[in-house]
């Protein structure tokens, strides 16, 4: 069972060959890439190592020109790359239909990024 499983979401994995491509189609800017990418059955997008607390928090309330959520490259910490203790603060941005972004929320510790709120 998947990390957004035990969350509560409902999901299907899917392996396509060229995941580039569908990265593109969503228009995800290669700064925000990582190695994951999620949409949801209201196609937004939610990129890489994203706390389910915070995906729960968009989908309640999407914000205007949003496209999604994306946490760039594979912070040590975030949810699936845990090793051990270690943590390294990391955002969450909010990425805009026009390719921008802006910080939806700042992780500072391990724990903020399992409670059950959305606030970022």
């Amino acid at each position: 069972m998947s990390r957004l499983e035990k969350a509560g979401f409902d999901t299907t994995a899917r392996h396509p060959s060229d995941l580039n491509a569908i990265k593109e189609g969503y228009q995800i800017e290669s700064r925000h890439q990582s190695c994951h990418t999620a949409v949801s059955s209201q196609g937004y997008v939610f990129e890489g190592h994203v706390p389910a607390r915070y995906i729960r928090g968009f989908l309640a309330n999407p914000p205007h020109n949003a496209i999604g959520l994306a946490v760039p490259g594979m912070p040590l910490g975030s949810p699936g790359m845990e090793v051990g203790d270690r943590f390294a603060p990391y955002q969450v941005l909010l990425l805009k239909k026009d390719g921008s972004s802006e910080v939806f929320a700042s992780v500072e510790n391990a724990a903020q990024q399992y409670q059950r709120e959305a606030q970022p």
